[in-house]
């Protein structure tokens, strides 16, 4: 029998979100590390990125 295979999806399009979500996770603990002022803004605002793609998440999900 051939059967055909689907075939799946590149790494790069899987791993593009968390790729991002790590990013941003990284920017913000350096940034908040690194110095006052405005870093501390962006520490905040990248550091919310992964806990908000959380509550999407569990969200769509129906959780």
């Amino acid at each position: 029998m051939n059967k055909r295979h689907k075939r799946g999806l590149p790494l790069r399009v899987i791993f593009a979100w968390p790729a991002a979500i790590f990013v941003l996770g990284f920017v913000g603990l350096v940034s908040a590390l690194t110095g006052d002022g405005w870093r501390d803004g962006l520490s905040w605002l990248a550091l919310a990125a992964p806990v908000a793609a959380l509550a999407w998440a569990m969200r769509s999900h129906g959780r």
